[in-house]
């Protein structure tokens, strides 16, 4: 069975206007918010597995769009962050614009096709004019939750 955005977003991890000054702030800013909701997990264990994923190549796929994710032990399923960002941040992406909505993927250490799969689907998502224009312009959390699921 095909994993939708449904299945992995929640509207309680759809976030606007959130203000990071630069790449290493995003991580540290979903390591921490998503700590929270992971069992036995620190905000230090995310961001190092975050930040290490980084080193191999930038996430950031093009398009004012980083697509930051990893393999967590402590995580017993798929969960995506979607966040837009209060302003741009250089993020080293491959077409070297920066970055103002990212949807950052954690998944169990042991589900690589699984995180293939989902990977695939957001960059299919994403290299869609359309789907992005209306995430930038969603007016609230909420229509950018609807309008993620509208692509996935």
């Amino acid at each position: 069975m095909e994993l939708s955005i449904g299945d992995i977003l929640t509207a309680e991890r759809t976030l606007i206007d959130v203000e990071v000054s630069s790449k290493k702030k995003l991580l540290e800013f979903l390591a921490g918010f998503v700590a929270g909701q992971l069992k036995d997990c620190s905000a230090d264990d995310i961001f190092d597995s975050l930040l290490s994923r980084e080193r191999l190549g930038s996430t950031g796929i093009g398009e004012g769009i980083a697509i930051p994710h990893c393999r967590l032990r402590q995580c017993s399923e798929a969960i995506g962050i979607l966040l837009r960002l209060n302003e741009p941040v250089d993020y080293d992406a491959i077409d070297q614009q920066p970055v103002d909505l990212v949807f950052a993927l954690l998944v169990p250490e042991e589900a690589t096709e699984e995180h293939l799969k989902v990977l695939a689907m957001l960059a299919r998502n994403f290299s869609e004019a359309g789907y992005r224009e209306a995430l930038r312009n969603a007016p609230d959390a909420k229509y950018l939750y609807q309008r993620a699921l509208a692509g996935g």
